[in-house]
């Protein structure tokens, strides 16, 4: 696998121009729609082939599973949905090889306040669910670290400082107030996600004149921009956000009071995000500046693929308008991040901000992004039926 990181080999696609988030009108400020990329979404059965291949490659390439971080961690978020469409036993029992490896524990322990940390959950999670009869050993770690969190949120809610923690720990806290019948989880998840969304560096991470989020109070207005001198709202950044939004949606019942306020911040970015798709299919690392590094990348534009087909799926936002992005995401991904070997290429490795390990190639590769992968082939599955 290594042999393939980081390299910059490939060519660049061509970039869609005079696009911007901060159009105003909503979806009547959207870029005419285009014909499906590829005649439109393709059939389960050729989605769940593509999947396959893909797990297949990393899991070949990777007999150790590593890490218990939020990187692998994703992984593994997306093998787990993966096993849940096909329910192929290798992926439940790889999985479970990584989660006992590491006890069912959390990288720095009970204790730690990171979202990163509990990332690592969200699998656990899933495997606890496979069982029979539930092993709360494989919740217990987790649950002490985010308990800890939930018991003291009416005084230290400043945690979730960076857009990426939504994903990482939104997850976990929704889910274990459903598996503990506890509703004290999902409100202090609730009072950090309005410190991130309203108020971390002032104004909060949320742009509401584009619909997008900054990955942290370094990008508010003010500081860091483009080259060009263009806000910097970074595609995986926003992917994360999507991507929180969207797996807490899934866990929270239809008439939880939060609910309304979440299905609002999924759609008004889906509705932005759709105005600057890339005519190819993908998002560009910097959404606020197409200049800024263009070129295909993939492991934003997974996660926008995984939140528009649930939001269709869940008839959030209208098929007219939203089943053309997902069309033309999954063709872009298949067509030019997929090798013939299962290699997903185009996905730029970890880091902060559009600079972040560049240049971005057919060749560049990361476990989080194969999870992506996974989690919105597995949405677009479920789309298609």
């Amino acid at each position: 696998m290594e042999r393939r990181h980081f390299l910059a080999t490939g060519s660049v696609l061509a970039v869609e121009g005079g696009l911007s988030p901060f159009a105003a009108g909503g979806d009547r400020a959207a870029a005419p729609d285009r014909a499906d990329a590829g005649g439109g979404l393709p059939p389960r059965a050729e989605i769940v082939a593509v999947l396959r291949r893909v797990a297949d490659h990393w899991i070949g390439a990777h007999t150790d599973p590593g890490d218990n971080k939020w990187a692998r961690a994703t992984f593994f978020s997306g093998l787990l949905a993966l096993h849940r469409l096909t329910g192929e036993p290798r992926y439940a029992a790889y999985a479970r090889g990584w989660a006992e490896k590491h006890s069912y524990g959390l990288n720095d322990g009970v204790t730690t306040r990171h979202a990163d940390n509990q990332c690592a959950g969200q699998a656990y999670l899933d495997l606890y669910g496979l069982d029979r009869a539930p092993d709360e050993a494989k919740i217990a770690a987790l649950d002490a670290s985010v308990r800890a969190m939930v018991d003291s949120a009416a005084v230290k809610h400043d945690d979730w400082w960076w857009d990426d923690a939504l994903h990482m720990a939104m997850p976990p806290f929704a889910r274990l107030g459903a598996v503990r019948g506890d509703a004290a989880y999902a409100e202090a998840m609730h009072t950090f996600y309005l410190h991130t969304r309203n108020a971390e560096g002032g104004p909060g991470l949320f742009d509401g004149a584009s619909g997008l989020w900054y990955r942290d109070k370094r990008f508010l207005p003010g500081g860091i921009v483009s080259p060009d001198g263009k806000p910097v709202l970074w595609s995986r950044g926003n992917g994360w956000v999507a991507g929180a939004h969207t797996k807490v949606l899934a866990v929270l019942p239809a008439d939880h009071r939060h609910v309304p306020a979440y299905r609002a911040a999924l759609t008004t970015e889906l509705r932005a995000l759709r105005r600057i798709q890339r005519p190819d299919g993908f998002w560009n690392v910097n959404l606020a500046d197409p200049a800024h590094l263009p070129g295909p990348e993939t492991s934003g534009t997974v996660f926008f693929l995984h939140a528009t087909a649930y939001a269709l799926r869940t008839e959030l936002v209208p098929a007219r308008l939203f089943r053309p992005v997902a069309a033309r995401a999954w063709h872009a991904l298949v067509t030019h991040a997929v090798h013939p070997d299962g290699f997903l290429g185009h996905v730029q490795p970890e880091g902060d901000r559009p600079e972040s390990g560049q240049p971005v190639g057919p060749d560049s590769t990361a476990d989080f992004g194969v999870g992506g992968f996974l989690l919105a082939g597995t949405e677009l599955a479920a789309l298609v039926g």
